[in-house]
C-alpha cells in the first residue's frame, strides 16, 4: 500500500452516525469499510459467520490476522469500525502503528444517548425506507446517562493521551460533520485515496429528526439532571495527576448516617445496603444514590467525619455470584449478549434457554469451571470480551474507587458484623444492628459444587486477589 497508511481505524460508538460514515467512504472507489471487525459477538456485521477468509473463531484465536487480512485483501485501503468495548487486545497494536490511520468519530453524548434509547425500544438500528420508521419515546435516567457519558470520555481521552504521546494526530469527525460533502472528501483525501464524491449517499435516512423535546418523555427532569453535571470539573479538588474517568453513581450514602458505601460488583451489596438503611430505619430504595460527582462531593463537604467503606468477597464465592447473576440464569441484568458468546464461541456448557430438570448439580459445576477458565483469560486480556466490573479483579477495583477517594475501612464480608458495628459506632451509632449474611446464589449451593478444582481455577483466574488481600481456600 503507498501512501501514508496501509490501513485505517474509525473510532466510534453506537448512535453516532458510523453506518452513515461507513456507507459513504465504501461509495469512494479505493476505500473498504469492513463494518465492527472487532465486535466480541459478530464478526463484521451481525449475522455473518467470516470475513475476508477468517472466521469469527479464528479471528478470536490471533486477532491479529484479521488485521493483516484487511491490509492484504481490501479494494484499496481498508479499514474497520471499532468501539470502546470492542475486542481490546487490537487496540494497542492499531495506536502504536503510524500506518494505521485513526477517524475518530463523536457526537453530542445526550443525542446519542436518546437515539440509543429509542433504538433500544424499538429494535430499529438502521433505517433506509421511511415508511418504516418506528417512534417511541424514552424515559431519561441521569444515572444512566452519567454512566454513558463516563465512558464515552473517559476512551475519548485515553485516545487523545495515546496518540500524543506517540506523537500521531487523528481525523477529527463530529456527528455533524458526516453531512457535509466537502469533509468527506477531505476524508478521502487523508487516507490517501484520489476518488471524490458528487453527493453523500442518501441511502440511509436520519431516525429520529425531532427535537429533544419531543422524544423524551421526561424532558424537565432532563434538563434539571445536565444542569447538576459538572462537566468542568469546577468542584474538583485541583491536583496534577493524569486526567482518568470515574462514574460514581454506584455509591449508596447512609439517609442520616455520614457513611458512604462503595461497592464491589458481585459482592454482598444488598447486605450492606440493607444494613445501612436500618442505622437509620429507613427503607432501602430511599438510601441516597445515583448522585454525580458533583453532588457527591457537596455530600462530602456536609458531612464532616464521614467514613467511606467497601467490602470484599471472597474470590470463589464472588466469581459464583458473577456467574449465575450476570451469565447463567436469564433475568433482570444477565449480560445476554455476552451470555451467547460464551454458550456459542467459548463453548461454556449452559442451556440456550430457561434452566431445567436435566441442568443438574455436575452441569452446574462443569459449567461454573468452564466460567472460571473463560475468566483467567478474559482477566489476561486474551478474549475479545470486555473486563465488566462484576468479575474484574477486587484489587483493580479498589484502585479505580481510589481514583476518587479511596476507602476509609475494607471490610471482609465473612468479618462484616465485627467490622461494621465498629465502623458505626465511629459516627455515633452505638446500637447498630448486624448486617444479615448474604443468601445462597444460583440454582444449586455454592458449597454443593465447590471442590479442590474450583479453588485452583479460582486462584489461577484471581492470583493478584489472593496475594493482594491474603485470602485462604474459600472452604
Amino acid at each position: 500500500m503507498t501512501g501514508n497508511f496501509d490501513y485505517f481505524v474509525v473510532f466510534a460508538e453506537m448512535r453516532t452516525g458510523s453506518n452513515f460514515l461507513e456507507t459513504n467512504l465504501n461509495a469512494f472507489d479505493g476505500i473498504e469499510c469492513h463494518g465492527e471487525a472487532f465486535n466480541p459477538h459478530f464478526i463484521g456485521y451481525p449475522n455473518k459467520t467470516e470475513m475476508l477468509g477468517l472466521t469469527q473463531a479464528e479471528r478470536d484465536e490471533v486477532p491479529e490476522r484479521l488485521i493483516g487480512a484487511v491490509k492484504g485483501q481490501s479494494q484499496g485501503i481498508g479499514g474497520f469500525r471499532y468501539f470502546h468495548d470492542h475486542d481490546p487486545r487490537i487496540l494497542d497494536l492499531m495506536l502504536d502503528d503510524p500506518r494505521c490511520a485513526k477517524i475518530i468519530l463523536t457526537r453530542n453524548p445526550v443525542e446519542s444517548y436518546v437515539s440509543w434509547k429509542i433504538a433500544q425500544a424499538t429494535g430499529q438500528w438502521k433505517l433506509t425506507n421511511v415508511k418504516r420508521r418506528r417512534d417511541s419515546k424514552i424515559t431519561f435516567d441521569p444515572a444512566e446517562f452519567e454512566l454513558h457519558v463516563g465512558r464515552l470520555q473517559a476512551f475519548q481521552v485515553f485516545l487523545l493521551n495515546r496518540l500524543q504521546a506517540a506523537g500521531q494526530t487523528g481525523f477529527y469527525l463530529a456527528y455533524e460533520d458526516l453531512q457535509s460533502l466537502e469533509v468527506m472528501n477531505g476524508l478521502a483525501r487523508y487516507l490517501g485515496c484520489d476518488a471524490r464524491l458528487e453527493a453523500l449517499d442518501a441511502s440511509l435516512k436520519k431516525q429520529n429528526p425531532e427535537p429533544l423535546e419531543s422524544k423524551v418523555e421526561n424532558f424537565a427532569e432532563m434538563e434539571r439532571a445536565l444542569a447538576g453535571l459538572d462537566p468542568f470539573n469546577l468542584t474538583r479538588t485541583p491536583n496534577f495527576e493524569p486526567r482518568r474517568g470515574a462514574a460514581v453513581p454506584g455509591f449508596v450514602s447512609g439517609a442520616r448516617a455520614p457513611l458512604l458505601y462503595m461497592p464491589v460488583r458481585s459482592g454482598p451489596e444488598a447486605e450492606v445496603c440493607a444494613w445501612l438503611a436500618a442505622l437509620d430505619a429507613v427503607p432501602v430504595e430511599t438510601l441516597p444514590t445515583k448522585l454525580n460527582q458533583k453532588a457527591l462531593r457537596q455530600w462530602m463537604r456536609r458531612k464532616g467525619g464521614h467514613r467511606r467503606f467497601t467490602v470484599l468477597r471472597h474470590p470463589v464465592a464472588r466469581a459464583h455470584a458473577a456467574f449465575c447473576d450476570k451469565i447463567l440464569i436469564k433475568g433482570p441484568g444477565c449480560y445476554r449478549d455476552i451470555r451467547r458468546t460464551l454458550r456459542n464461541f467459548h463453548k461454556l456448557p449452559i442451556p440456550q434457554g430457561e434452566l431445567d430438570e436435566s441442568y443438574d448439580r455436575d452441569a452446574h459445576r462443569q459449567a461454573f469451571a468452564a466460567f472460571l477458565r473463560f475468566l483467567k483469560a478474559n482477566l489476561a486480556g486474551q478474549t475479545g470480551i470486555r473486563m465488566d466490573a462484576h468479575w474484574a479483579t477486587q484489587a483493580a477495583v479498589l484502585e479505580g474507587l481510589a481514583e476518587f477517594a479511596p476507602p476509609d475501612m475494607v471490610v471482609r464480608e465473612n468479618e462484616m458484623a465485627g467490622y461494621l458495628t465498629a465502623l458505626a459506632r465511629q459516627v455515633g451509632y452505638s446500637k447498630a444492628p448486624a448486617p444479615l449474611p448474604a443468601p445462597e446464589t444460583g440454582p444449586f449451593p455454592l458449597a454443593e459444587i465447590y471442590d479442590a478444582e474450583i479453588e485452583a481455577l479460582t486462584r489461577d483466574a484471581y492470583l493478584r486477589d489472593y496475594l493482594t488481600f491474603g485470602f485462604g481456600d474459600w472452604a
